[in-house]
């Protein structure tokens, strides 16, 4: 089932998940013990990160250095199949712009339709460890907007995917349900937030259908960022994601990955029990799941949690929420 038909036939909001790819050595059942705890909510779907392939340099023995393919991660579609071999559950695997052509592109969405996948988010992607700014790679796409654009042409690229989509994907033939990803608090990359709700309408306009946003610690954010966007005339639906701070060293570490604020009364809590783990660990829970409380009294369609692999917070929120 699509995400947005999900969206449209909800009577009430609910919960979805988010996962990463586990590093190479994890055995298929163990990544699948790792999601059980969740299955409990029956989540309506569990996206699933893509993460581009990294080169390291090796020093060979003449003393000149060799460039080399480094893949840490197992892929998201692979994790993707194994889901859905032993849950049911739908599933929505990341499509990153870095690191693929658009012939890349076109083979994993080939792939994704194989597996009667339907659902994808679509995104530009992080830069290369050691670049500064974003570089697309040669053939590939430089924005999400172009991305997006690209899945929604390939759709109707030939006359058999057009009559088959028709059938399988509603009268306009849109096989693919596409959500896209947003910064409440501005992309780290743009000059302003006006110039950031412009280049993520760019995104709706090309066709996508729903959007997630990133992390944020204080509600008012998030609702200011959708008055932005409806007056922006962006009208598709605005999930609200979260993540429970778990360690006092977040406190430093997400500002600076994500570039987000973290509010000073939740900061000085923090800091008063930095030597107590445990204790910073229930005051990241106690406030996600207030967050997620007053969200839901709000009205949002869905709350997206990003798990990072880890279940016992979030099981702890979603009992005590939904």
């Amino acid at each position: 089932m699509k995400v947005s038909d999900i969206l449209a036939s909800s009577s009430q909001a609910y919960p979805s998940l988010e996962i990463v790819p586990p590093l190479r050595g994890m055995t298929k059942n163990e990544l699948l013990e790792s999601i059980a705890p969740f299955m409990e909510f029956s989540p309506k779907y569990i996206n699933v990160t893509s993460h581009r392939d990294e080169f390291e340099y090796r020093e060979e023995a003449d003393g000149s250095f060799s460039r080399h393919l480094v893949r840490n991660r197992i892929s998201e579609t692979t994790v993707c199949a194994a889901i859905m071999s032993k849950y049911d559950v739908e599933v929505v695997p990341h499509l990153i712009c870095g690191g693929n052509t658009r012939e890349e592109i076109e083979s994993r969405l080939d792939n994704l339709e194989f597996l009667g996948i339907n659902n994808i988010v679509a995104l530009r992607g992080d830069s290369m460890t050691g670049e500064k700014r974003f570089t697309p790679t040669p053939g590939g796409y430089r924005y999400a907007s172009e991305l997006v654009e690209g899945i929604r042409a390939y759709q109707g690229s030939a006359g058999y995917r057009r009559s088959r989509h028709m059938e399988e994907g509603g009268e306009d033939g849109r096989y693919f349900c596409i959500g896209v990803g947003a910064y409440p608090e501005k992309h780290f990359e743009a000059a302003n937030i006006e110039t950031d709700i412009m280049n993520l309408k760019k995104k709706v306009d090309a066709g996508a259908d729903y959007i997630i946003t990133q992390m944020f610690f204080d509600n008012k954010v998030y609702y200011d960022f959708v008055a932005r966007c409806r007056e922006a005339g962006i009208d598709v639906p605005i999930i609200p994601g979260l993540k429970p701070l778990s360690t006092a060293r977040q406190v430093s570490m997400l500002p600076e990955a994500f570039s987000l604020d973290i509010p000073l009364e939740l900061t000085k809590e923090i800091e008063k029990f930095s030597n107590d783990k445990e204790a910073v660990y229930q005051i990241g829970t106690e406030w996600c799941a207030m967050q997620c409380k007053d969200l839901l009294k709000s009205g949002v369609p869905a709350v997206h949690f990003y798990t990072m692999g880890k279940s016992r917070n979030i099981v702890e929120i979603l009992r005590e929420c939904f």
